[in-house]
């Protein structure tokens, strides 16, 4: 008895101290969940950070990219602009029209240089052509007719006369004094610098490529050295500083009269960021618009001292690869982070089971202890409760493994139904061969004995591909669709169907489509689809006198119908309500699985299926996409 008591007093030290009650794993679960949810929050954080900074290299790259190749084609005109009338004042300096007007300064002389100016000017893009005497004085001019005629005005202070007489060319940009419009002003000398007779001008004004420059919608601006804009797209534009001016550059500027009165204020952008040798992010602020953010970009103008530069904006840009490269972090990160709660949750799940599971068998135990000590006294009695106690434990574990051993088998259940209804056919056609190769043999025929035998083969590979199939769908998988002859779908449910339906195929009137109609799908899963709409129109006509099912394909622009039509009973209004729902059928050994999964084959691939019935028939119409060849 005192062993007993002995043993007693062991067992009935607490054992929960080395384990977590289930109050104890519900609050370390929550305090589990918060961590959790907080590194969610941290890794959500960080990588849509990653993404939008990732996002926003790869926009600002391409813009890159696309406003280099815009900027080039600009500078490509410009310089096709520039090129044509560089050629005159070259070709006219060494005129002898041009030279005996300056040498002689006869009127008749000077009015035909006139003229001949005049002639000129019409067929080139320059604006007017002049000719200046050495005292810098105009002499002749193609714009002679014309209230403001340069003839008779003083250029001797232009750079573009000075530079000219003493270099013998130059090019000069400015605003004109008697137009009072800008221009590119090209000279050259007439005769050598000790024997100068005076200097050709001819002034190339860009309205047009302005105009051309302004339709694109982004801003583009011609700078000379000192950053001043002269050609742009925006007039308001013009003159604008990129940087600021010195006074002495501004005092020099203001006495050449180079740019007339402009204010040579600075232009509109602010913040520069450099992102490339050529390449910056700018704030800029547009006429009639606000401030934004916009891609500079920089490049020289070959044969000019000039530099295009070129504004793209980059907020839409930006915003569409933010939006993208978030979307696919997300779409990449979500189920990541759900699979790791979903591991969570089954880990604290099976903890609780078994903490609970725990707590019962030790709540068990101390009564089986408490109720043993107070029975020691009689043994008998003592050993009869144990039993007892015994005996419910064992009782109750086995209830425990046939709830568990319930719920595996309802689980085997539906994907053994499943699997059953989709390899029945090829397995009656298996039996149909195997009987047939039976009799061929006693017949000693081994031909068609090998026939059938390679036939016995395929259907088994076929088995094999359909219940992966099935566990792919289960698994909500699916497979890689790809174009599928129609015909050779329908030729393939046909053989499926031959041995089971023998003798009743006569029934089945299939207009074949012609080969090369391929629809988007895979073969095996198309079989399944026409086997078990075939099968169905069947087994609703047997017994029936002048059975018959048609099946015909109609193409269309987009798609493919394939139309199986009976005349049989119809399906009944109860049934048709829930026609695609799993288990719902009027067969008595039915398992009404076959239209809910083709019509998820059938969805898969991107189409539909509808369905008409009444007393004279049913007719089920199957929508495919055609396949691009």
């Amino acid at each position: 008895m005192r062993e007993n008591m002995h043993n007693a007093g062991m067992l009935q030290q607490p054992a929960t101290g080395r384990f977590l009650t289930p109050e104890q794993l519900g609050q370390r679960s929550r305090r589990v969940w918060l961590v959790f949810a907080l590194l969610c929050a941290a890794i959500i954080s960080t990588a849509l950070y990653g993404a939008s900074y990732y996002g926003r290299l790869t926009a600002l790259e391409t813009l890159q990219r696309q406003g280099h190749t815009d900027a080039n084609l600009k500078v490509a005109l410009l310089r096709a602009v520039l090129e044509r009338p560089r050629a005159l004042p070259l070709l006219l300096a060494d005129d002898l029209q041009v030279r005996d007007a300056l040498a002689r300064r006869q009127d008749d002389a000077v009015v035909a240089l006139d003229r001949k100016l005049e002639s000129l000017v019409s067929g080139t893009s320059a604006s007017v052509l002049y000719v200046v005497g050495k005292d810098g004085i105009a002499m002749a001019s193609s714009n002679w007719r014309e209230p403001l005629s340069f003839v008779g005005n003083d250029y001797s202070f232009r750079d573009y006369f000075r530079k000219a007489m003493e270099a013998g060319t130059a090019e000069h940009y400015a605003l004109g004094t008697v137009s009072n419009r800008p221009g590119l002003y090209i000279s050259r000398r007439v005769g050598d610098a000790d024997s100068a007779l005076g200097v050709v001008v001819v002034k190339m004004e860009f309205d047009q490529l302005e105009a051309d420059w302004s339709e694109t919608g982004r801003p583009a601006y011609v700078m000379d050295e000192r950053g001043i804009v002269l050609i742009t797209s925006l007039p308001s534009w013009r003159f604008m500083a990129a940087g600021p001016l010195s006074r002495e550059e501004t005092a020099a500027i203001r006495k050449s009269l180079q740019f007339g009165a402009a204010p040579l204020s600075q232009l509109p952008i602010s913040r520069p960021a450099p992102i490339g040798p050529d390449a910056t992010i700018v704030r800029a602020v547009l006429p009639g618009s606000s401030a934004a953010e916009y891609l500079q970009l920089t490049t020289a103008i070959p044969s000019t001292p000039w530099r295009l530069g070129y504004l793209i904006p980059t907020d839409e840009a930006i915003a569409s690869s933010l939006r993208e490269t978030r979307f696919l972090t997300l779409t990449v990160l979500l189920p990541i982070l759900a699979f790791a709660a979903f591991l969570l949750r089954r880990r604290h799940v099976s903890a609780m089971q078994i903490a609970v599971s725990r707590m019962a068998r030790e709540e068990l135990e101390r009564r089986v202890l408490e109720r043993t000590e107070d029975l020691s006294l009689a043994r008998d009695r003592l050993e009869a409760e144990i039993a007892d106690h015994r005996a419910t434990e064992a009782k109750l574990q086995g209830v425990q493994q046939d709830l568990v051993q319930a719920n595996r088998l309802a689980i085997l259940g539906q994907v053994a139904a499943g699997v059953a209804h989709e390899i029945n056919q090829p397995l009656a056609t298996i039996r149909a061969y195997a009987e047939n190769a039976s009799v061929f043999l006693e017949r000693q025929q081994t031909e068609p004995v090998k026939e059938n035998l390679s036939t016995i083969t395929t259907l088994t590979e076929r088995i094999g591909t359909i219940t992966e199939e099935l566990k792919a769908f289960a698994q909500k998988g699916r497979t890689a669709p790809e174009p599928v002859d129609l015909k050779s779908a329908m030729e393939g449910a046909v053989v499926l169907l031959r041995s089971r339906f023998a003798g009743r195929l006569d029934a089945l009137k299939i207009e074949v489509p012609s080969t090369g109609l391929n629809v988007v799908g895979t073969q095996i899963r198309l079989e399944q689809v026409l086997i078990n709409l075939f099968q169905n129109a069947l087994e609703a006509l047997e017994g029936r006198d002048g059975a018959r099912v048609e099946v015909s394909t109609r193409e269309t622009s987009d798609d493919v119908e394939i139309i199986v039509s009976d005349n049989g009973p119809g399906i009944p209004a109860a049934i048709l309500d829930s026609l695609f729902t799993p288990f719902n059928t009027s067969k008595e050994k039915g398992l009404g699985l076959g239209l809910v999964i083709s019509k998820d084959i059938v969805v898969d691939y991107g189409g539909r299926i509808e369905v008409e019935s009444s007393g004279n028939g049913t007719r089920f119409t199957i929508h495919l996409r055609r396949a691009s060849t």
